[in-house]
C-alpha cells in the first residue's frame, strides 16, 4: 500500500490552561488554596500579597499628621540628646585603663552573640516531652546500677503510643543476643519497675493490668478501693458491660455503693500513654459567614479566608513601556497573573452562589437546628444556579459555612431522604437529630433501646427501621442501651 495523507475533521472538548486552573482552584479547600497561592507568588515575580492596603490608606491619608508627628519627635529627640550630653561628664581616664581596654570587642562579640541567639528561635519554643522521655528521665534519676536501666530503656521502647507493653517477655528474651546474658527473670523485673513509674499504668499488659495498677497506686486509705480491685480483676467484662445487678450480688451492697465504686473505676485511665502523644489540632477556616439581615438570611464571604493578590504595578508598567522579545517570557508571566486572579474572583463567586442557594434551602435549619434540615440533592443546586452536578460537588467540598449553629461543610446540607406517612421526605441529618434529641432526654436509668426509638418516630410520622435507628446511632458513636445506663 501505498502512504496517503487524509485531511479529517473531528470537534472535541479541550480544556485550556486557564480553565484547568480554575478547575482546580475550585476543588482546593482554603488552606489548600493558601498554599497553592503562596508557591505561585513565589515563582511569579509579577505577582504580589496585597497585606498592606489600610497601610496604604492610611499612609496617604494621614501624611500631613504623620510628618507633623515625625517633626515634633525629632525635636524632642535633639532637646534630650542635648540634656544628657551637658548632665553627663565621661572621663578620659576610663577610656584609657587597661581593664577596659577590650570593651568594644566584648560587645561586639556579645552583639554577635545576641543576633545569632535570637535568629535561632527555634530553642525558645516549647516542646512537650514524650512518653519515652518521661519514662528515661525517671530511670535515670532513680535506677543506679547501669545494667538494669539500660533492660529498662529497651523495655521502653517497646511500648506502644497508649503506654502498653504488648511484646511477650518470653519471646523478647529469645530475640536478644546471647551474650547481652538477659533472662526472662531480668525482663520481669525490668517490666515490674516500669509500672511503678508516672504515669500510673503504663507498662500495663492489657487493660485488666493497666486498671489494676492504677488502683494500687491509691493510697491505702482510699474508700472502696478494695472493692473496685475486685470487680477490675475478676469481673472486668460484667463492669464493661454495666452488668450492675450481677456486680451488686459480688460485691453485696446496695446501688449506691455500687455507683461509689463503678465511678472510681470510670475515673482511671485506659489509656496512660495518650497523654504524651502530640496531637496537632486541625483549625477550620470558614469560608462563608451566615448573617441574619432585614431581607432574611444572608451569606458572606469570609476575607479571611483568601488571601488578597495584586499584579505588580511597578513591573506591569515596566513591560508596558518596553515591548520586545527579550520580555516575552515576562508578558506571559503578566498573563498568567491576571488569569490567577480572575481565577480566585470566580471561585469565590462561585462559592457565594452555590452558599446562599443552600441557605435559601435550609432556612428551617438556620432558626430551628439540625432537626430541621430538609432533604437536599446537588442537582436541585444545579439546577437554580445553571451548573453540573459535579461542580456543586467541587464547590461543596473542604468548603465551611459558619452558622448560628456552628461550622459545617457545604456537604454536611445534603442527604439521603426518608419518606413519611404523610407525604413529605424526612432528611436523613434530621433524623439523625431527632434519635440524638431522644437519647440525650432519656431516663439513665431506663434508656431507650433501638426499638422504642423507632417506635417514638413512627408516632410522629417517620418510619424507620430498628436496623437504621441502630445505624444512625453508630454512626453518631453513641453506646448502646446497656453502656448508656446507669445504676
Amino acid at each position: 500500500m501505498k502512504p496517503t495523507l487524509q485531511l479529517k475533521l473531528s470537534t472535541g472538548l479541550t480544556l485550556t490552561p486557564q480553565l484547568k486552573q480554575s478547575i482546580q482552584l475550585l476543588q482546593l479547600s482554603a488552606l489548600e488554596l493558601n498554599q497553592e497561592i503562596s508557591r505561585i507568588v513565589q515563582e511569579n515575580p509579577l505577582l504580589e500579597l496585597d497585606e498592606d492596603i489600610d497601610q496604604e490608606k492610611l499612609e496617604t491619608e494621614g501624611q500631613d499628621s504623620s510628618l507633623v508627628s515625625s517633626d515634633l519627635s525629632t525635636t524632642a529627640e535633639a532637646n534630650e540628646s542635648h540634656d544628657i550630653r551637658e548632665n553627663t561628664e565621661i572621663s578620659n581616664d576610663w577610656l584609657d585603663d587597661s581593664l577596659y581596654s577590650d570593651q568594644g570587642a566584648f560587645l561586639d562579640t556579645r552583639r554577635q552573640d545576641d543576633e545569632e541567639y535570637d535568629q535561632d528561635y527555634s530553642r525558645l519554643v516549647s516542646k512537650p516531652a514524650s512518653l519515652r522521655e518521661h519514662l528515661l528521665m525517671q530511670i535515670s534519676l532513680r535506677q543506679r546500677c547501669e545494667r538494669k536501666k539500660k533492660i529498662t530503656a529497651l523495655l521502653v521502647d517497646s511500648l506502644d503510643d497508649n503506654g502498653y507493653f504488648t511484646q511477650d517477655l518470653e519471646e523478647l528474651a529469645k530475640l536478644l543476643p546471647v551474650e547481652l546474658e538477659i533472662d526472662i527473670t531480668d525482663l520481669k523485673s525490668a517490666l515490674a519497675y516500669i509500672q511503678q513509674l508516672d504515669p500510673p499504668g503504663v507498662g500495663a499488659r492489657n487493660l485488666r493490668e493497666c486498671l489494676s495498677i492504677q488502683l494500687s497506686a491509691l493510697p491505702d486509705a482510699t474508700p472502696l478501693r478494695t472493692e473496685a480491685l475486685k470487680l477490675v480483676n475478676e469481673h472486668l467484662e460484667s463492669v464493661a458491660a454495666k452488668n450492675f445487678p450481677l456486680l451488686r450480688k459480688v460485691l453485696g451492697c446496695d446501688e449506691t455503693c455500687l455507683q461509689s465504686v463503678y465511678q472510681l473505676i470510670t475515673q482511671l485511665n485506659p489509656k496512660p500513654g495518650d497523654d504524651f502523644n502530640a496531637t496537632t489540632a486541625r483549625y477550620v477556616i470558614p469560608d462563608v459567614i451566615v448573617t441574619k439581615s432585614a431581607k432574611g438570611w444572608v451569606a458572606q464571604l469570609n476575607s479571611d479566608s483568601v488571601p488578597r493578590v495584586r499584579v505588580n504595578h511597578l513591573y506591569a508598567d515596566i513591560l508596558k513601556q518596553n515591548r520586545n522579545e527579550a520580555i516575552r517570557p515576562l508578558m506571559e508571566q503578566l498573563k498568567e497573573a491576571r488569569w490567577l486572579i480572575r481565577n480566585i474572583d470566580q471561585r469565590m463567586v462561585t462559592i457565594l452562589r452555590a452558599s446562599q442557594a443552600i441557605i435559601d434551602c435550609q432556612q428551617a435549619f438556620l432558626e430551628h437546628g439540625e432537626t430541621a434540615v430538609r432533604p437536599l440533592v446537588m442537582r436541585e443546586i444545579a439546577e437554580v444556579l445553571g451548573l453540573h452536578e459535579s461542580t456543586i460537588s467541587r464547590i461543596t467540598t473542604q468548603k465551611y459555612m459558619r452558622t448560628p449553629h456552628g461550622i459545617f461543610e457545604l456537604k454536611y446540607f445534603f442527604g439521603s431522604h426518608i419518606p413519611a406517612e404523610t407525604g413529605e421526605a424526612h432528611s436523613a441529618i434530621a433524623i439523625r437529630g431527632l434519635i440524638k434529641q431522644l437519647i440525650q432526654n432519656e431516663d439513665r436509668k431506663k434508656p431507650l433501646n433501638d426499638s422504642q426509638v423507632s417506635q417514638i418516630l413512627a408516632q410522629q410520622g417517620i418510619v424507620v427501621a430498628r436496623r437504621t435507628v441502630a445505624k444512625y446511632r453508630e454512626f453518631m458513636h453513641i453506646p448502646p442501651t446497656n453502656l448508656r445506663k446507669i445504676p
